[in-house]
């Protein structure tokens, strides 16, 4: 498969990219040379090859929740400089 200059034009223009004129036939030199190479890969068997999700082995990095004691609200408001029974009181971010 191979681009013409206007198909090339039209693809900058999809892809919202600005070409100048001077440089079509440079783009359309390296994009036929791309698609050349994945007619290649085309024609390699991968009839016996599992799909890959991932290039490197990924497993889970979260460690497990445990439930342990929490402080209690009145020793984390002790520092507060202002709060309202269980909240911390701060001024409004809106005008």
């Amino acid at each position: 498969m191979t681009l013409s200059a206007a198909e090339i034009q039209r693809l900058a223009k999809l892809a919202r990219l600005e070409v100048p004129s001077e440089q079509v036939s440079e783009v359309q030199s390296d994009l036929n040379r791309i698609l050349a190479l994945f007619e290649q890969l085309k024609q390699v068997d991968t009839s016996g090859v599992q799909p890959l999700v991932h290039a490197i082995e990924v497993t889970d990095v979260f460690a497990p929740d445990h439930v342990s004691k929490s402080l209690d609200v009145e020793d984390v408001l002790r520092n507060a400089p202002v709060h309202d029974e269980s909240f911390f009181k701060v001024p409004p971010v809106l005008g």
